[in-house]
């Protein structure tokens, strides 16, 4: 019975591949991969053409914070380069 299984899903795989490759080297794949290579520029011109332009709505939306500066300066100095320091 277990023989059976395997033989029936390695048939199936085998199946399966077959049709990849079958549809794979068809002509008509093959037609419409030769048709979108060559046309391309236009495929791409054409959708260019119907893109929409966006208003552009970001002006002041960036604020710098400088409260971190800030706190930099109010706090302690850092101590790392006095770890490096030979005594």
């Amino acid at each position: 019975m277990i023989k059976f299984f395997k033989l029936i899903c390695l048939f199936l795989i085998f199946l399966f591949f077959f049709y990849i490759f079958n549809y794979y080297l068809s002509n008509i794949n093959v037609n419409n991969i030769n048709n979108n290579r060559l046309n391309i520029e236009d495929i791409i011109k054409e959708k260019a053409i119907n893109l929409p332009i966006l208003k552009n709505d970001t002006k002041n939306v960036i604020e710098f914070n400088s409260s971190f500066s800030e706190e930099i300066n109010k706090s302690e100095p850092r101590k790392f380069w006095n770890l490096i320091k030979l005594k």
